[in-house]
């Protein structure tokens, strides 16, 4: 049976950022826009690795598929791991463990060892973005937290975004080892850093893990992901076993609802689902989900339209996208600062009709002959309004928890991530796909048919995105949680009250 820990104190809110506080946040920032990278710069490489290392398209698919299983697999733990152990070792052992899987991909001799080279990634990876927010929204004052979730947001948006743009330029020119080749003095150097200046910046309380939960979740997000994942090239493999392990992962993850749900009543779940009994963390959240579905299935089919439809080359594709990229990039701090005045539904509501407008224009003039300045333009539109609503949801969703949430808080967030990112690709995939092999029985050529599928693809995203817009005018600015630490003549906050009164109790 797990130990009961006793409750955390209700501490106060930070009223400023440390000098050395300030240090421990730009490592923070440095190392998992860099981690977080490579999630997405193996797409455009497939080819190259397809040639070089003499592997099928399925076979090489893996090497992006099974980055996103071991993520699945390992987020949900982060809310317990940040919780039990100290954030400065917890750092050392994620960005130690991603140096030797970049190392070893630099210098794998075949298929096999690269693959296990991503897993390994992965499993640093995996820490970085919810140890980032937890210290984020630990650290920083109230006042300021939408300027330093605008950082947040150019992690989370802007370093997928550039990863095929970065891939094509360096495979234009370069072997594919120099994907990782390039990214190992900056791992080097920022792992350097934080074993001379870091500090820890929790307490940590002391826990069991259980291990139930663990299989559960290891089982249930990484079917789920894998699942969707497979969709995407049902038209090259099975779909029966795609859509089998999609119903395995939510039957699986229904179990291990209820077992958190159970261990809740102990103070001791691995992933506490408390954090959706908060409304502006669980419409955020849902908001997050859309934006990222957008966002994944836009990365995947964009180079797809611009390579097989209008004939770019690879480096062209990746030129075409980076303006939209930078712009995320160049946002995301004022859109951050913007929120601290204004609140997050000023932006929000721009923020979803841009997307949605952006996916709908793709869904009506993407053809054969769209000229490249109007896919540009719709690309930088959709890439404003990404910006314009990732730093407010961040900001709303995990501020509107109480401190002792936190962690768990941003690994529900990192691991729906996830799954978004996977039901993206096979949301646009599959049904640009299905309605191409349709326009291919109708009699419509190879090239036509595909760009047909995308626009239909991008209306189904235009659609999701639409209501997206509803959701925003329902995310409020959160107030304060966790206010000054009470004094024995002096009750806890209405706030700490209302919350100790929603959950549950032995």
């Amino acid at each position: 049976m797990p130990d009961v820990p006793s409750a955390p104190a209700v501490t106060s809110a930070p009223q400023s950022v440390s000098r050395r506080d300030e240090l421990v946040l730009r490592v923070l920032i440095v190392s998992a826009f860099t981690v977080i990278l490579n999630e997405t710069i193996m797409g455009v490489a497939i080819p190259h690795l397809m040639n070089d290392l003499g592997v099928t398209a399925i076979a090489a698919q893996w090497l992006t598929t099974a980055f996103l299983l071991t993520m699945a697999v390992v987020i949900p733990i982060t809310g317990f791991l940040l919780q039990r152990y100290p954030t400065r070792p917890l750092y050392i052992g994620a960005m130690s463990l991603f140096l030797v899987g970049t190392t070893l991909a630099a210098l794998a001799p075949g298929f096999e060892v690269l693959l296990v080279a991503r897993v390994i990634q992965a499993g640093g990876t995996a820490v970085m973005l919810p140890l980032l927010m937890t210290t984020v929204i630990s650290l920083v004052p109230e006042r300021e937290r939408g300027r330093r979730m605008g950082t947040i947001g150019v992690v989370i948006s802007v370093a997928p975004a550039l990863g095929p743009t970065i891939s094509g330029l360096i495979l234009s020119v370069l072997p594919w080892r120099f994907l990782f080749v390039f990214v190992l003095p900056v791992v080097l150097t920022v792992l350097a850093f934080g074993i001379l200046r870091m500090r820890s910046t929790n307490e940590p309380r002391r826990s069991r893990i259980d291990i139930l939960s663990v299989a559960l979740s290891a089982v249930g997000f990484g079917s789920l992901v894998f699942g969707l994942s497979r969709i995407g090239e049902s038209a090259e493999g099975d779909l029966g076993t795609a859509l089998g392990a999609v119903g395995l992962g939510v039957a699986v993850l229904a179990l291990f609802t209820w077992r958190q749900i159970a261990l809740q009543r102990r103070e001791a779940p691995l992933l506490d689902l408390r954090v959706f009994k908060v409304r502006t963390f669980s419409v955020a959240t849902a908001m997050f989900v859309v934006a990222m579905i957008a966002m994944f299935g836009t990365i995947i089919l964009l180079p797809l339209f611009m390579q097989n439809v209008l004939g770019l080359s690879v480096l062209a594709s990746g030129l075409l996208l980076l303006p939209g990229g930078l712009a995320m990039g160049l946002l995301a701090p004022p859109i951050g600062r913007a929120y601290d005045r204004i609140g997050p539904r000023a932006l929000l509501l721009p923020g979803t009709a841009l997307v949605a407008a952006a996916l709908w224009a793709m869904s009506l003039v993407l053809g054969v002959s769209t000229p490249w300045w109007a896919l540009l333009a719709c690309h930088v539109t959709l890439s404003i309004g990404l910006a314009l609503i990732f730093t407010p949801l961040f900001s709303a969703s995990l501020g509107s928890l109480p401190r002792r949430l936190y962690s768990h808080g941003s690994a529900t967030v990192s691991t729906l991530q996830q799954v978004a990112a996977a039901a993206g690709t096979a949301l646009f995939v599959s049904t640009m796909t299905a309605v191409a092999l349709t326009q291919v029985d109708a009699g419509v050529d190879a090239v036509g048919a595909e760009a047909a599928g995308i626009r239909a693809a991008f209306m189904v995203g235009a659609i999701l995105a639409t209501l997206g817009v509803g959701l925003a005018t329902l995310i409020r600015r959160p107030e304060s949680v966790d206010g000054p630490p009470p004094t024995p003549a002096e009750p806890a906050t209405a706030a700490h009250v209302d919350y100790e009164a929603s959950a549950p109790h032995p």
